[in-house]
């Protein structure tokens, strides 16, 4: 749905501006007129991926929404009206752009748009789970059991993706420092042994391969620094697009030792999230059309698209995840449980936690697991590069003592 940018007036003669979501410019300009603005303009905000590529505003994080929905709860807990709680919040919140967001939400709420309809607005900070749960705690008058559900599940994602970085730090670093090992010996190493080489020696195909490398480096460095440039900026964009998350997609998932890492945490973010919104009352296909996005996963977003459709024919949600061949088995057993017993968020949160301790434990002994193997593959590279460095001297050696 597009999303508009306004400037208006209050019933007061003070200037307002902020963003809505709308169908079109009509229905936005009626949606400000209900609220008692004065419209002066209203222009549709797009938001291109080159702008999102390069743009340096601060990111804003998990931990900055968490602590948006704690204060939030808390001082609602308090009895403090909604509206000077936002703008509690809007002084109080570090994050720039965070603080500007809350800021527009607060003057959207007090001209008398509902909090839910004010931050669907902003999809991409406020997920749908987020506004779906914000409306079920408006409609049924828990709107502070709302917002402890929203930050604690929160947390849990934090502490989940904590753990896959976690898992990916040491091997990038690794690598890292093994591309700026080989790229010293090229540049500065290789050229002083060249100089070694008895002139007429004939050069073996590895050192060719080394001196060719070295010599293109050195000579054409502006080149390769060009095509890397272009290398990484077409990777941004081919995986911000669809035919490229759909690549990763289906890459990450059989990737040997992390596919496994990555398939357990998506199950994980599933299952909390299903349990979190069938707890907060969200009925079972919207908790579904909600849950399979928030997980960033493709499969299990179409897996689930399929179950919904699935579900409207009457069938039950076990055997229609055990049909997509994506879910592991104890999720399925544990679906089929809730179903018949009726405690399908309680058994959800439960497969949740067992599969977010996996993927902790697993990211704890992986640094064991791949240090040898990493210094194994970055021996043989730098060792092979030394090797076809010394075998025309080698060579010279030999062919001299004969």
């Amino acid at each position: 749905m597009p999303m508009y940018a306004y400037e208006a007036f209050d019933n007061a003669g003070v200037p307002v501006n902020g963003k809505l979501e709308a169908e079109h410019e009509q229905l936005a300009v009626g949606r400000l007129r209900k609220m008692g603005y004065v419209v002066v303009e209203v222009a549709e905000v797009k938001d291109t991926s080159f702008k999102k590529t390069f743009s340096r505003q601060r990111k804003i994080k998990i931990g900055d929404i968490t602590f948006f929905s704690r204060q939030l709860a808390a001082m609602i807990s308090a009895g403090i009206p909604l509206t000077r709680c936002l703008y509690t919040l809007h002084e109080q919140t570090s994050n720039a752009k965070l603080r500007g967001i809350v800021g527009e939400i607060a003057r959207n709420v007090e001209g008398g748009m509902s909090l839910s309809e004010s931050l669907k607005a902003y999809p991409d900070v406020f997920s749908s789970m987020f506004v779906d749960m914000i409306r079920a705690g408006e409609v049924g008058g828990a709107m502070e059991e709302m917002l402890k559900r929203l930050s604690e599940q929160l947390e849990r994602n934090k502490v989940l993706r904590d753990n896959i970085r976690a898992a990916t730090f040491y091997p990038t670093v690794v690598i890292l420092f093994a591309n700026f090992v080989v790229l010293a010996m090229l540049f500065f190493v290789v050229p002083i042994f060249i100089g070694f080489f008895p002139p007429g020696t004939p050069l073996p195909l590895p050192t060719k391969i080394v001196i060719a490398l070295s010599n293109s480096l050195r000579f054409y460095w502006y080149i390769h620094i060009c095509l890397l440039i272009a290398a990484v900026l077409g990777l941004r964009f081919y995986l911000a697009s669809g035919a490229g998350k759909k690549a990763w997609d289906g890459v990450k998932f059989r990737l040997p030792v992390f596919g496994e890492i990555f398939k357990k945490a998506a199950v994980a973010s599933f299952s909390r999230t299903l349990s979190t919104l069938l707890g907060g009352g969200i009925p079972v296909l919207q908790a579904l059309e909600t849950a399979g996005p928030a997980t960033g996963s493709m499969q299990i977003t179409k897996a689930v698209q399929q179950t919904e459709v699935g579900l409207q024919e009457g069938r039950g949600i076990a055997v229609l995840l055990q049909k997509s061949g994506f879910f592991p088995p104890m999720l399925i057993n544990m679906v089929a449980i809730g179903e018949e017993t009726g405690e399908l968020s309680a058994l959800l949160g439960k497969v949740a936690e067992f599969y977010e301790e996996e993927v902790a434990t697993t990211t704890k002994g992986l640094t064991s697991l791949l240090e040898p193997v990493l210094l194994i593959v970055i021996g043989c590279v730098i060792g092979g590069m030394v090797i076809s460095i010394y075998l025309p001297i080698f060579t010279a050696v030999t062919s001299v003592g004969r």
